[in-house]
């Protein structure tokens, strides 16, 4: 059986973020056995893919080294990627049957792809109790979903933040999904090309910071598209020497997620 590491949401390699993507499966294997090779492959996420009689569609799951999560954006780009351009997927649109977030679909665009993902716009919330100590910054506005938002006042906070991972892991706040999640976000920089900056630390989730999260962009593009006050926006993730570049549209209850991803490694299984 064989697996790819694959750079999601890069144009080149070695940026973005790397996911692992294990050729699909006939019957899903034990979760024990995937929580396994999870933590082996050590990457933010590994990606399961479950064969269907049609062959545009597939059942999907992703693990980090600690945790089963419900939905997973770079994990996902990863995944069409490996079916377009290592399985030879002759489609234009797959879909994705996943157990909490839906049905996920992801378009081959000439260069790269678009997913159309659930939006999940956050409410405003009061800072939680420690967190300015634990991120080493006071954020401006913190906004909650199914992950914290901490809103801050510019970008050169954002990329400068060194927070205290063990502080920040019990922190929950009044996000749905958890405790230890955290997006952080400001403006970028008049001139930079992109709208927000962004970083994801997720000491919560077993990954202390993830290079490029799809799934917090869900939060976030309704969140700024409000503020900015247009639908569509380029975000920058700033992930000390990788980055990740997306492109977002929020439409109603969805948001499309625009990236490329290159694979980096092909290897084979022998367990």
């Amino acid at each position: 059986m064989r697996q790819w590491t694959i750079d999601a949401f890069a144009s080149a390699p070695f940026r973005g973020n790397p996911a692992c993507v294990v050729e699909p499966f006939a019957a899903w294997p034990d979760d024990g056995w995937m929580h396994s090779l999870a933590a082996e492959n050590n990457q933010a996420e590994t990606a399961f893919l479950l064969k269907t009689e049609d062959p545009a569609r597939f059942g999907l799951r992703w693990r980090t080294p600690k945790v089963e999560v419900p939905l997973c954006g770079h994990a996902t780009l990863a995944s069409a990627h490996a079916l377009f351009a290592e399985l030879g997927a002759q489609t234009d649109l797959l879909t994705f049957v996943t157990r909490q977030s839906g049905e996920l679909t992801v378009r081959r665009l000439d260069g790269g792809f678009e997913m159309d993902f659930p939006a999940q716009p956050p409410h405003r919330t009061d800072v939680p109790a420690g967190l300015a100590e634990a991120l080493g910054a006071q954020p401006d506005e913190v906004w909650a979903g199914p992950y914290l938002v901490a809103v801050f006042k510019d970008e050169a906070t954002v990329r400068n933040l060194t927070p205290d991972l063990a502080a920040l892991e019990p922190i929950a706040g009044e996000a749905s999904g958890g405790r230890g999640n955290i997006s952080v976000a400001a403006l970028a920089d008049a001139g930079s090309g992109f709208d927000v900056v962004s970083r994801f630390f997720a000491p919560g989730s077993g990954i202390p910071e993830d290079p490029a999260t799809g799934s917090a962009h869900c939060i976030l593009a309704p969140l700024f598209a409000q503020k900015l006050g247009r639908p569509a926006l380029k975000f920058f993730q700033a992930y000390p020497g990788r980055g990740a570049e997306l492109d977002c549209e929020h439409r109603g209850d969805r948001v499309l997620l625009r990236g490329r991803a290159v694979t980096v490694v092909e290897s084979v299984l022998r367990v």
